[in-house]
């Protein structure tokens, strides 16, 4: 089935095209879900940055981003903007995580996702978790792709702030880039709190979701 039971979520598996994709689009989210069940399991891939500054960044952050969780963290080599010519690779990481864990919800990046990397991910997460609800997240860039989510996340204005304080505090390696600040950040889950009638919010989009409306 492909819907979310809110009894049950003890596994929760967490996908990356780079090292700091998942804390962006799902940080606040993954805060929300951890905090509030203690031994949750997550197992974060992401597809490059191993073997670099950037490996160690990632796993101190999502250390943080997942307070009291039990974390996974597996981050390959595969070449930035590189993802089409190492599919193969990208393909069999994610078929192997699958048979490790059985989750109840899976965040990745979402189809229609301008860049190159996270749309490719983002196309195979439903060859790999088929019966599995899938929110796709979403990163601001200079493409100006962002969308009209349908599955959103209220975040308090502390789990917000909280978010921000890690995102610049765990990568420093991004601190320059023009669009990795404070203002960006928030303004968008601004944006996203207002379409959810909340201050703050994290969106997602949904390509299927099974319901089940029995008694």
């Amino acid at each position: 089935m492909i819907g979310l039971r809110p009894d049950r979520l003890d596994r929760v598996v967490a996908l990356g095209a780079h090292c700091d994709d998942i804390a962006i689009g799902a940080g606040g989210t993954l805060l929300t879900l951890c905090t509030g069940r203690p031994g949750l399991r997550v197992d974060a891939l992401v597809l490059s940055g191993g073997g670099t500054p950037r490996e160690d960044e990632e796993r101190a952050a999502l250390a943080a981003f997942c307070p009291g969780a039990d974390v996974d963290v597996t981050v390959l080599k595969l070449p930035d903007g590189r993802f089409p010519a190492n599919w193969e690779e990208a393909k069999n990481a994610l078929e192997d995580l699958r048979r490790r864990t059985d989750p109840d919800l899976v965040l990745a990046p979402r189809t229609d996702d301008a860049h190159q990397d996270h749309r490719g991910l983002a196309k195979l997460v439903p060859t790999t978790f088929r019966d599995h609800l899938a929110l796709g997240y979403e990163i601001v860039k200079w493409d100006g792709d962002l969308g009209s989510p349908s599955v959103y996340q209220p975040l308090s204005d502390e789990l917000a702030e909280e978010k921000v304080r890690l995102l610049q505090e765990h990568y420093a390696s991004q601190r320059q880039r023009p669009w990795y600040d404070r203002e960006a950040f928030l303004g968008l889950a601004r944006i996203r709190g207002i379409e959810a009638a909340a201050k703050y919010a994290e969106a997602f989009f949904v390509k299927k979701l099974t319901l089940d409306l029995k008694g």
